[in-house]
């Protein structure tokens, strides 16, 4: 059952087009990846799912209601995580947590004291003097504190060290396992492969690429150092091999992974004795669609500023 339906979502500034027809299903108990490059169209993406921004074309179900039209009915089983959290200087993290929680109309008061306690923090200290990691744990512990079915993460762990976004991991797949659902953007390409079971990888307002990790692998390499018996013949001829570095007796090189099979069989002939290989990564995938861009094909640069 989908949580989450935007079909051909079309979004204009004036003669600017934003978003070109988008389209997105997050389904129950899924945690869905949503990438691109700064500029894409995520964050305008979002701020039409929230009912912040009203799309131009296109429809936009949340729960099987509309995200415009029924924002408010929505909101109660959505929490939403900015990249960047902007709070009340005078009031204490634990009170911004309370008035969140308060605001939803749900009160776990254990599962608020277990987050703060896994997320190391000191919910008594005014919000003007909190780094830019404690605010973004205001943001996380009031979201897990509110038992929502759906869970809309910007950049959610911007600011965070290492272990608090171990921390951050272990809640996004206790919510899942729950069959909450999460629709999580983030540049951290590491984070989205080790949650997500689905990915969209979103450019210049388009959706260029959705699937499962697996299925978006066949558009990867994968990084192969081989060492053999007797020198490699003529490796540099095969089809689907790239950055070649080394030949005769060893050899490192990408491979197509759809000619795995053939390579293999080819250099299986001159007695392998070492063969390692490094599986694709989100990273290369991503990649793979922005080379040949220039400055724009960075996953941090963008053609425009405002994602």
């Amino acid at each position: 059952m989908n949580v989450l339906k935007v079909s051909n979502l079309t979004k204009r500034f004036g003669s600017f087009l934003a978003l070109d027809g988008v389209n997105l299903e997050v389904n129950s108990g899924e945690i869905f990846g949503f990438i691109g490059p700064n500029g894409a169209g995520k964050s305008t993406t979002l701020r039409v799912l929230l009912g912040i921004l009203k799309a131009s074309e296109g429809e936009v179900k949340i729960f099987g209601k509309d995200a415009w039209d029924d924002a408010v009915e929505i909101h109660k089983r959505l929490a939403y995580v900015p990249g960047d959290v902007n709070l009340w200087p005078n009031l204490t993290g634990g009170e911004v947590i309370d008035l969140f929680v308060k605001l939803r109309g749900t009160n776990h008061k254990s599962k608020r004291e277990e987050l703060i306690k896994r997320f190391d923090f000191d919910p008594t200290k005014k919000c003007r003097t909190y780094s830019k990691g404690n605010r973004q744990k205001v943001a996380l512990i009031a979201a897990f504190s509110s038992d929502a079915d759906l869970y809309i993460l910007d950049e959610p762990t911007s600011g965070l060290d290492p272990l608090m976004e171990q921390v951050f991991q272990e809640y996004v797949m206790e919510e899942k396992n729950q069959g909450k659902s999460v629709l999580l953007s983030s540049h951290i390409l590491s984070e989205v492969e080790k949650l997500c079971d689905k990915v969209a990888i979103i450019r210049e307002g388009r959706i260029i690429e959705t699937g499962t990790l697996t299925e978006l692998r066949h558009l990867t390499r994968t990084q192969i150092h081989v060492e053999t018996k007797s020198p490699i013949l003529a490796l540099e001829e095969l089809e689907g091999i790239h950055e070649l570095d080394g030949m005769g007796q060893g050899a490192s090189f990408q491979v197509d992974t759809d000619k795995m099979d053939q390579v293999i069989s080819y250099i299986s002939q001159f007695g392998v004795m070492k063969l390692e290989s490094a599986p694709p990564t989100l990273e290369d995938l991503f990649m793979r669609h922005y080379e040949g861009k220039g400055k724009e094909g960075s996953p941090e640069v963008g053609g425009r500023t405002n994602g």
